[in-house]
């Protein structure tokens, strides 16, 4: 119940933490898109408007004093009434004078001044500055204003508009569409951030319960040793005056469980470090013929002296690089398992070639096998497939985890196959 609720919480903290992050995301990308579209909607307007704001100065500069020269056939024109020469006919001009009322109401238009702008007031606080304004709240114009240079008309603010309606209505369709997607995206957000983390976190609870099962596994086979070298050594106190002799056999059975248990430690010690990667390879260069002969050679005698048949091919006349002490190691394993579970009149057999520029080793025996349907646990921690057999030959389930973990070290594979007749073979592939 203590590891649901764990497990819970830490759905939904990984579940905060994706849709956090893509709505962070989501808003960034928004925010970038819209001021774009915005500025690019507007950039004409406000290149016309600069454009007409220079040409006016342009203007009156020459109507100063002094400066006024009429073009030939144009009459004489009074400077404050002269009309723009090639005007924007988007663009509406508003002349203010000093008191803020509008002064060329005949060129706007009576009835285009009385619409709209009878009512609109002067706004002096943003000069020179391209603005957004509403009119009536249903007409949108962008405008700049300034001051003009002009002494000789009454003249004293000049405002460029230009009607943006059809720009606004992009942008609010904008962003209903922003808003929509954005709706859209919430729930997706959701239904997303809950898949991603219950797949983040299907390795942490697989993790947490092979450490629990490894835990209890360790315990247990850490508990039977340590019980019966205690009840040894209470039976041994209960008599302190008899000689080692008669108390030979609790001795003796307490040094083979003492010996178990230092190397399940051992094992266990290889293991951790396999899962915290502290374990690195010392890669050489290693000649496997002869390597073989030499692992061996002893499990050679052990068959023998146990009538078991032992036979060996190797003609790979190959070097690899690997660590030899892991190497050994592996071989070790699967050598031992060979001896344990052949009977006598068995045989083992190794055997090295070269394959698809790999070596290949083959560790077989015609012992008792292993049942269809339990080779793909068998390199499993702790797995035993007959657990009464494998306490008497003194098998902890470690050996093959151990193995595999030697192998996939060196990049290679190992599996098992059931021989044709009896027995099985594991073969071990490694990179040249």
């Amino acid at each position: 119940m203590f590891n649901k609720s764990i497990f819970k919480q830490q759905r939904l903290k990984f579940m905060f933490i994706n849709l956090l992050a893509f709505t962070i995301i989501f808003t960034i990308f928004s925010v970038i898109i819209f001021s774009q579209v915005q500025s690019t909607l507007y950039t004409k307007t406000d290149e016309e408007l600069l454009s007409m704001k220079e040409k006016v100065l342009d203007e009156d500069e020459g109507f100063g004093e002094g400066n006024f020269k009429p073009t030939p056939g144009e009459q004489n024109v009074p400077p404050n009434n002269h009309p723009r020469r090639n005007p924007n006919p988007r663009i509406i001009v508003l002349n203010w004078d000093q008191s803020g009322q509008i002064i060329n109401e005949a060129e706007i238009g009576t009835a285009y001044y009385e619409n709209y702008f009878q009512d609109y007031e002067l706004d002096i606080t943003n000069t020179d500055n391209i603005t957004t304004t509403t009119i009536h709240d249903a007409y949108h114009f962008r405008y700049i204003l300034f001051k003009d240079n002009n002494p000789n008309d009454d003249v004293a603010y000049i405002q460029l508009m230009i009607n943006v309606d059809a720009e606004q209505t992009i942008i609010a369709n904008f962003v209903k569409l922003v808003t929509i997607c954005s709706i859209i995206f919430i729930v997706l957000s959701i239904s997303a951030s809950i898949i991603l983390s219950n797949k983040m976190m299907k390795p942490i609870i697989a993790s947490w319960n092979k450490q629990t099962e490894f835990v209890e596994n360790a315990s247990h086979e850490l508990r039977t040793p340590l019980t019966i070298i205690q009840n040894k050594l209470e039976m041994m106190l209960t008599a302190p005056n008899k000689r080692i002799a008669d108390k030979f056999e609790n001795i003796a059975l307490s040094l083979s469980e003492t010996r178990r248990l230092s190397k399940l430690t051992s094992d266990l010690l290889t293991l951790a470090r396999a899962d915290s990667a502290e374990t690195e390879l010392v890669l050489k260069e290693v000649h496997v013929d002869s390597f073989i002969e030499t692992v061996c050679a002893p499990y050679k005698e052990i068959a023998d002296s146990q009538n078991k048949q032992f036979w060996l091919n190797v003609k790979s006349q190959v070097t690899i690089r690997a660590d030899e002490s892991r190497l050994h190691q592996l071989f070790v394993i699967l050598l031992d398992n060979a001896l344990k579970y052949t009977r006598e009149n068995d045989s083992i057999g190794v055997k090295a070639y070269t394959e698809d520029q790999k070596i290949v080793f083959e560790i077989s025996d015609t012992g008792i096998g292993i049942k269809n349907e339990n080779m793909k646990y068998i390199f499993d921690r702790f797995y035993r497939e007959d657990k009464a057999r494998s306490r008497e030959t003194g098998g902890m389930g470690l050996g093959l985890s151990i193995a595999h973990w030697i192998v996939t070290k060196h990049k290679g594979t190992i599996k098992v196959m059931k021989n044709q007749h009896q027995g099985t073979t594991f073969i071990v592939k490694l990179p040249k």
